[in-house]
C-alpha cells in the first residue's frame, strides 16, 4: 500500500514539476527554472519502501522519507535508471526548524 501511494505521489509530483513550471532554452536545450525538471532522454525509475517512517515533531520541522525521485531545478540529459530501495529506514526531526530525510536513489536537490 505504502509503495502504491508512493508511486501516486510520485507521479503527481513528476507530473507537476515538469508541465507546472517555466522553461527556458538554452544552448544545450531547454533548462528547467526554479523547481522544474527537465529529462532528456529515457528515465526509469523502479522504487521500493518497506516499514519506512517519518515524524516531525516541533516548529517548524520536516521529516520524510524518499526512494526513487528527480526533483526540483534538476537537469538530467541522456539516459537515466534509477533502483532504489529503502527498508526499516525512520527519519526524525525534533525541536525547532530541524530537517530529517532518508533518501534513496534521488537526484537533485530540496
Amino acid at each position: 500500500m505504502r509503495t502504491q501511494i508512493a508511486i501516486i505521489a510520485l507521479a503527481t509530483v513528476f507530473s507537476t514539476a515538469a508541465f507546472g513550471q517555466a522553461v527556458q532554452a538554452g544552448k544545450d536545450g531547454v533548462q528547467a527554472n526554479s523547481g522544474g525538471v527537465n529529462i532528456k532522454g529515457n528515465t526509469e525509475i523502479k522504487a521500493d519502501q518497506k516499514n519506512v517512517t517519518a515524524v516531525a515533531v516541533g516548529e517548524g520541522n520536516t521529516a520524510k522519507n524518499t526512494a526513487g525521485a528527480i526533483k526540483g531545478g534538476t537537469n538530467v540529459k541522456g539516459n537515466t535508471k534509477i533502483k532504489a530501495s529503502q527498508k526499516n529506514a525512520t527519519a526524525v526531526a525534533v525541536g525547532k526548524n530541524n530537517t530529517a530525510a532518508n533518501e534513496a536513489g534521488v537526484i537533485g536537490g530540496k
